[in-house]
């Protein structure tokens, strides 16, 4: 409803501001109104003497007609902002910006035994499944999607705008119906015909990569699917898991799983490289709440690319709030003058 009576015009900009030019007519119909209200005369003839006169006078009613004529002056300065085409960048519609400008989002995750590790609570692949899930219930009217991968990939949730079902895969989500390794370009590959099959062609292309290892596969080379992902107008986010050092991981053995401490290694330099071709970036989180931070500027990020999109076109003028207070005033100067200074015969 504020909108609707937005009167701070230095906020706006003008579609024609040459209109702007008859505001010099407001100074000037004020003093034309308030000369001729001084050289007015009685609407009651009266015979008698001052004194009397000064007593009969009421000094509110001549307050109330010089408000009157500010109020005009007013009504005329309303009409003329309305005219030049005022917008106002901040009024457009939210919500439509969030669907007609939405992001497809696909989110490629190494589900790899090494993302067992416990340097993560519990550990790096279930903190990555609640921070991903967190994102998720932040987005609005973006379809997001859900690319598993290990030595093979496969899409585990097509880009969607039912986020409950989209986490439900999410939570499903493991590596142990999934050959072994880290084929990160397998991974991107298939995220990236995922999004080109499934794509709205009205807003930004996204992928998340993340994964906590060095690349192990040869179906796919992870720079092929990043020009990939380039051709495709796919920006590329990816995100490095792990902390440094040593981390606490499950061995598959003959006679079980064990726990071994393993090295941490990660491909910071192949991230960086797929990121930069995408005009995307690289992220490295050591830790659950760095996770979080990286998906939260990355929200960040696309929010404003979304904003600067859109704001190349421009928007429809907005003169509601001065066409209403230009008539809200006019019809206030003609009630008063109609009922309170209605002329006698």
């Amino acid at each position: 409803m504020s909108n609707y009576w937005n009167l701070r015009f230095w906020e706006y900009e003008f579609f024609e501001p040459h209109w702007l030019w008859l505001l010099i007519l407001v100074p000037i119909v004020w003093i034309v109104l308030f000369k001729r209200e001084r050289q007015r005369k009685g609407d009651i003839k009266f015979s008698g003497g001052i004194e009397h006169q000064k007593k009969l006078g009421t000094n509110w009613v001549a307050r109330l007609r010089e408000g009157l004529i500010i109020l005009s002056g007013l009504a005329l300065a309303a009409l003329i902002l309305a005219l030049a085409k005022p917008y106002h960048w901040e009024l457009h519609d939210d919500s439509d910006r969030d669907f007609k400008y939405g992001i497809d989002i696909v989110i490629a995750m190494d589900v790899s035994g090494s993302m067992l590790a416990e340097d993560f609570d519990p550990n790096r692949l279930e903190a990555s499944k609640r921070v991903a899930k967190e994102f998720i219930d932040g987005r609005k009217g973006d379809r997001i999607g859900l690319v598993a991968y290990a030595g093979e990939a496969y899409t585990a949730c097509p880009p969607t705008l039912d986020y409950e079902v989209l986490k439900k895969q999410i939570t499903r989500m493991n590596g142990d119906r999934i050959m072994g390794g880290t084929s990160i370009g397998l991974g991107l590959g298939t995220a990236v015909t995922r999004l080109r099959k499934d794509s709205t062609q009205t807003g930004s292309k996204v992928i998340i990569l993340l994964t906590d290892g060095v690349d192990g596969g040869v179906e796919l080379d992870p720079m092929m699917a990043a020009e990939l992902a380039k051709s495709q107008d796919i920006r590329v986010y990816t995100i490095g898991v792990g902390s440094t050092g040593t981390a606490k991981a499950p061995v598959k053995s003959p006679f079980g799983p064990y726990y071994a401490s393993m090295e941490i290694e990660i491909d910071e330099d192949l991230l960086k490289r797929i990121a930069k071709v995408t005009d995307g970036r690289y992220f490295r989180a050591k830790d659950e709440d760095g996770l979080k931070k990286i998906y939260e500027e990355i929200d960040k990020l696309e929010k404003k690319r979304i904003v600067d999109e859109q704001y190349k076109s421009e928007p429809p003028p907005t003169p509601q709030s001065f066409v209403n207070v230009a008539l809200f005033f006019a019809a206030l100067v003609w009630c008063l003058q109609f009922f309170l200074f209605k002329s006698h015969d």
